[in-house]
């Protein structure tokens, strides 16, 4: 039996820079974990194919529906696996938050079987079976702070946003990122992030230029669709942070703030009226 921590990801950066004939965006983008985490548990079942999985969120399907359970199928036809597996998720990361909680689950189900089963493969190698779920799972593998180009599997680590507090705050609906995507007229795309310029400022620990080249371009889409994630937005804006974005397709608003007092002041706020308010830090640990 091994438990993995199965991190969050936020969008420090999120740019739509081309679409391809089948209808897919190419991105570029920044991606950063932060330590608001699910656990993971998988356990080997030695007679048995069978992939058993539970979770503590009865919302969540525990068949193929699930993309931690389709990561276990993948492992076992890609690496001619004759055992089952037994799952449990204790989930912490809100659904359909653009926080990449099914996406983090799926990838800490590989990285568990490869330890499970010593497979020894590589990180390039999980990568590669990660994006066969879904195009944030390779991200989620790496783990800590990357450019992620292509349609999210082409990853650049970077230094990443040290010891920094993150108030996350998603309202009580989800948001389809299919939908999202589909409804984004990427040539109308009037503010583009500054990649290389926020890679800069993370490089050389510029928290203010951080704060202030925050950028998405997802969130024109996703205010028109959804304008309780715009109103959203505002009412956070109050209480002061130094930066603020909507993370990857939304719905969820995440906050910075340099002061852990302000930032505790804003949660306690902000939970009274959005239970589902989180205080978080930026991770930056090895990955496996």
């Amino acid at each position: 039996m091994i438990t993995l921590k199965a991190y969050a990801k936020i969008n420090l950066t999120l740019d739509v820079v081309g679409k391809r004939a089948n209808g897919y965006h190419d991105v570029e983008m920044i991606m950063q974990q932060v330590d608001l985490y699910d656990l993971v548990t998988v356990s080997l079942i030695e007679d048995t194919n069978e992939i058993r999985l539970t979770c503590s969120d009865e919302f969540l399907p525990t068949d193929q529906m699930n993309i931690a359970y389709r990561a276990a199928r993948l492992m076992q036809e890609k690496n001619s696996l004759k055992c089952g597996f037994e799952i449990h998720i204790e989930k912490r990361i809100p659904i359909a938050a653009g926080l990449a909680g099914g996406s983090t689950d799926a990838a800490a189900v590989i990285k568990a079987i490869n330890l499970l089963c010593h497979l020894e493969l590589s990180l390039e190698t999980m990568k590669a079976i990660g994006f066969n779920l879904g195009a944030d799972v390779p991200f989620c593998i790496q783990g800590n702070c990357a450019i992620a180009r292509g349609l999210g599997e082409l990853l650049e680590p970077i230094k990443g946003l040290e010891h920094t507090f993150i108030v996350l705050i998603k309202p009580n609906f989800g948001v389809s990122t299919k939908e999202i995507y589909q409804n984004l007229d990427w040539h109308a795309i009037e503010k583009h992030p500054k990649t290389s310029e926020m890679v800069s400022a993370l490089a050389e620990e510029n928290r203010y230029l951080v704060n202030h080249l925050l950028c998405n371009v997802l969130e024109t889409v996703t205010f028109e669709r959804y304008p309780k994630v715009h109103m959203l937005k505002q009412f956070v804006k109050r209480y002061g942070p130094d930066g603020i974005l909507m993370s990857g397709s939304g719905p969820t608003i995440f906050a910075i703030y340099k002061n852990y007092d302000r930032a505790k002041h804003a949660v306690k706020s902000l939970k009274k009226h959005f239970p589902q308010t989180y205080l978080v830090m930026t991770h930056n640990a090895e990955s496996l």
